[in-house]
């Protein structure tokens, strides 16, 4: 994976794949939840689910985030790019 000037990430096709499969996994989830909610399931099972959904996100997230810090961010300290710095930090920042 690498990244450009114009902020595009070129991710390889495996890289792809699996981050495609994670956010499937998260569009079958919130649709599993449409449906409970339209059957009238029980709160706490709606609950249950957006918790698992969360947790899927974040760790979509956090794939995104270590490659990212690893090819971008590394790439573009090598590059004397010192304003990646300011970029992680923000990144951070909106996770936390």
């Amino acid at each position: 994976m690498s990244c450009c000037e114009d902020k595009k990430t070129i991710r390889d096709e495996e890289t792809k794949k699996e981050l495609i499969s994670r956010v499937n996994r998260i569009k079958g989830q919130m649709e599993g939840i449409k449906s409970m909610i339209e059957a009238d399931r029980y709160c706490g099972d709606v609950l249950i689910q957006l918790s698992a959904i969360e947790k899927s996100t974040k760790s979509l997230a956090m794939l995104i985030l270590d490659n990212h810090m690893h090819n971008c961010v590394a790439n573009g300290l090598k590059n004397g790019e010192i304003e990646k710095i300011d970029e992680i930090i923000d990144l951070f920042r909106r996770f936390s």
